[in-house]
């Protein structure tokens, strides 16, 4: 594949802040978006888990009343994100046929669903929203995205757990070389802070139990790390050639060099302990990118802040670099975010564009007794990268054994 694939526009909504410029701010700073839930149905159900990554602000807060009324909470995010990420590259004037979207959500409109269920048991089948079903679909966000902005190209749903939106980025980047579109909104959403979800995972001891300090409960990396934060949010990416782009006269932030996905075909929840599934998906994205491992610069770690999964990514990112993985600038920023689940990869596909495009790691917070056994190196404050062209990788990981990686170049016009 030969066409140069560059990053126009983004977008964000996230535990961190509203915007993608905020939420980047937010997470230079040091800041952490996880907090306890006030909402009465943590004390109502007696939830072990109290806290999540909650969006800083809430999609309700910028879309019209009657447009957010129409759509579950994971498409409002997603609707929010891609208007801001359309918006930062220009608002470009595209025929309708050739702007497409690649969208991702790992579990799609529980609210709308759960909401409807306890609506008919409660007050019967009129009572029944008629939108329920359009509203709980997991295409349901690329649907109203492609909606609001025309696009007729094409408007595409994955949902591969915590690798959704990663491989909806990576997807892109094959379409837009394949010629099916001219530019391509792509990214991922997810609305899941639900008792349902935080009974469920609870219950699998996947979540970290820090009710007592919420902000430092997500800690990858440390010797105590007991398990996850859930998150909710959405980051959009706006896609398009280099060609494209330029003959637009559009900003570009840096070049999505490549992707790679594969699947473990292992375990329903537990990742390869071997890693062999991630390390080749790292290998394809850098494949696809023209690149070699002693190319990159910075990797965006999956890091969940599980006490297994950390290590299996240290097993996977050996195979990859060998020893030199102990010297690559590594951030772990669902420290700070929480997991967004099917929006977690491109959240963190985001910030590794600004990462290159402004050469500096984001922090990873609440590091303060680095395990042994992952001795990567991972700083506590802004790392700088060094002098000349950058490459980062960007890891997901998910559920059923699926990985993607997407590989993101600086961009030096």
């Amino acid at each position: 594949m030969s066409k140069k694939i560059v990053v126009t526009g983004i977008g964000a909504s996230s535990p961190l802040g509203g915007t993608a410029s905020d939420s980047w701010e937010a997470l230079l700073a040091g800041e952490s978006g996880v907090r306890t839930i006030e909402a009465d149905w943590v004390e109502k159900y007696d939830l072990p888990v109290s806290f999540a990554g909650q969006a800083r602000v809430q999609p309700t807060e910028v879309l019209d009343r009657p447009v957010a009324k129409r759509l579950d909470p994971s498409s409002q995010f997603a609707l929010v994100a891609a208007k801001e990420a359309f918006a930062d590259a220009g608002s470009p004037e595209i025929p309708s046929e050739r702007l497409g979207v690649d969208w991702a959500t790992g579990i799609g409109g529980i609210w709308s669903l759960l909401d409807a269920w306890d609506t008919l048991r409660e007050k019967g089948p009129r009572r029944v929203m008629p939108l329920t079903v359009p509203m709980l679909m997991p295409n349901a966000p690329s649907a109203a995205i492609s909606m609001h902005f025309t696009a007729r190209a094409f408007a595409r749903t994955v949902a591969s757990a915590c690798a959704s939106s990663t491989e909806s980025i990576a997807n892109a980047y094959e379409h837009l070389q394949l010629g099916l579109a001219d530019i391509v909104i792509a990214g991922g959403s997810e609305a899941a802070i639900h008792p349902v979800t935080l009974a469920s995972f609870s219950s699998m001891q996947a979540l970290s139990r820090r009710n007592d300090s919420p902000e430092t409960a997500s800690r990858p990396y440390n010797t105590d790390r007991d398990g996850f934060v859930m998150g909710e949010g959405a980051a959009a990416l706006v896609l398009e050639t280099e060609e494209h782009a330029l003959a637009r006269g559009a900003k570009i932030y840096a070049e999505i060099a490549g992707g790679g996905v594969t699947a473990d075909s292992y375990h329903i929840t537990a990742n390869d302990p071997e890693g062999h599934g991630a390390i080749r998906a790292m290998k394809l994205a850098l494949s696809q990118a023209g690149a070699h491992p002693e190319d990159v610069t910075h990797i965006n770690a999956h890091a969940t802040s599980t006490p297994v999964g950390d290590i299996n990514e240290y097993t996977a990112l050996l195979g990859v670099f060998g020893d030199r993985a102990r010297e690559i600038p590594v951030s772990a920023t669902k420290a700070a975010t929480g997991h967004l689940l099917g929006g977690t990869g491109a959240l963190e596909a985001l910030f590794s564009v600004l990462a290159v495009h402004h050469r500096v790691a984001p922090p990873t917070i609440n590091l303060v007794d680095q395990d042994p056994e992952i001795p990567l190196q991972v700083s506590s404050e802004p790392q700088p990268l060094a002098d000349g062209p950058q490459l980062a990788i960007s890891n997901s990981f998910g559920f059923g054994g699926h990985n993607a990686v997407v590989a993101i170049r600086s961009y030096d016009a």
